[in-house]
């Protein structure tokens, strides 16, 4: 059961991860160019939006390497709490007036991963 909770967590994380920095990249980079930003800023905000790629990255692979390894499994415990608040910071950003926020997959990918990856390493 761990094994299977903790890769559907890094499936998710990987889905996500390719999702955001391909397809969403494109869209947000597309947005940012039409922006009246200057071009450090543009370049800047583009690092930030694949900062959150590469966390979905190396969730997914912690939780690979801890499904396989479970005696590793403290590796994945600051990624499950770190999903954790980002699921928060999505639900508390949207009640608090960024109610486009409720509608984007960040909160249920960050979630769903940190449910499921935290019931994995509990199942060890």
């Amino acid at each position: 059961m761990q094994f299977t909770l903790l890769m559907v967590a890094a499936a998710i994380a990987m889905v996500g991860a390719i999702f955001h920095g391909y397809v969403g990249g494109r869209l947000y980079m597309k947005n940012i160019r039409e922006s009246q930003l200057v071009p450090l800023t543009q370049s800047l905000s583009l690092v930030s939006w694949q900062m959150f790629t590469v966390f979905l990255l190396v969730s997914a692979i912690t939780f690979v390497v801890v499904a396989w390894q479970p005696h590793l499994a403290l590796m994945a415990v600051p990624l499950i709490w770190a999903n954790a608040a980002g699921a928060c910071l999505f639900l508390v950003l949207s009640l608090m007036g960024h109610s486009a926020l409720i509608k984007l997959p960040g909160l249920y990918l960050m979630g769903l991963t940190a449910l499921l990856s935290g019931l994995g390493i509990a199942a060890t």
